[in-house]
């Protein structure tokens, strides 16, 4: 291969490679933390379940049938 051709290292680049890398060891939970896992991790897939059990109880009346029993 081609010799002598060296890189240079971006010093940001590196910096961030090496936070990305080491993140379990420097995370800690904190209040916002919590806010944001409870409402991404358990609000949002609740409200997105709801929502198509809804849709798919509506289509079930528009039909005419009994709702169909999810979980």
């Amino acid at each position: 291969m081609a010799g002598g051709m060296g890189v240079n290292k971006n010093r940001y680049i590196e910096e961030w490679n090496h936070a990305r890398e080491n993140l379990e060891f420097n995370f800690r939970w904190t209040r916002r933390n919590l806010a944001i896992v409870g409402f991404f991790g358990l609000a949002v897939p609740i409200l997105v379940y709801k929502g198509i059990v809804n849709e798919f109880h509506m289509q079930d009346e528009d039909w005419g049938r009994p709702p169909t029993k999810f979980l």
